[in-house]
């Protein structure tokens, strides 16, 4: 998928038709838009995005959401807020994919990247 500057997409529908790990969908000079889809028992990975606030909209599955010290169950309709600094990861729990848009302030990746799995973006080193 080609990065797009459409200023309306239908990106719930985007996000559930997404089987790849992370997915850039539109690169702004503020923000980013990511579309991220987690394997039954995967996560995100435990991290922490200094000077990025993080906004993750689920639309499909079951997981479990740690910022912080809190940790919480996430589901489709749920939005989970991390402040720039905050140790944070999400993993599924559920059966199926954990599906999900995500948006970092200012951008987190370089813009079109792409990563059809959690081992695919750990090896980018362009991502460390």
């Amino acid at each position: 998928m080609t990065e797009t500057m459409k200023t309306t997409q239908p990106i719930v529908e985007m996000a559930k038709a997404n089987d790849e790990f992370r997915k850039v969908v539109m690169t702004g000079d503020k923000m980013q838009v990511v579309l991220m889809a987690i394997p039954e028992g995967g996560e995100i990975g435990a991290e922490t995005h200094d000077g990025h606030d993080q906004v993750l909209i689920f639309v499909e599955g079951e997981g479990k959401a740690k910022i912080g010290d809190i940790e919480t169950k996430v589901k489709a309709g749920d939005l989970s807020f991390v402040p720039s600094g905050e140790f944070h990861n999400f993993v599924n729990t559920g059966s199926g994919m954990l599906k999900l848009y995500t948006m970092y302030a200012p951008p987190e990746h370089e813009a079109g990247t792409e990563h059809t799995t959690k081992a695919e973006a750990d090896a980018d080193p362009s991502e460390h």
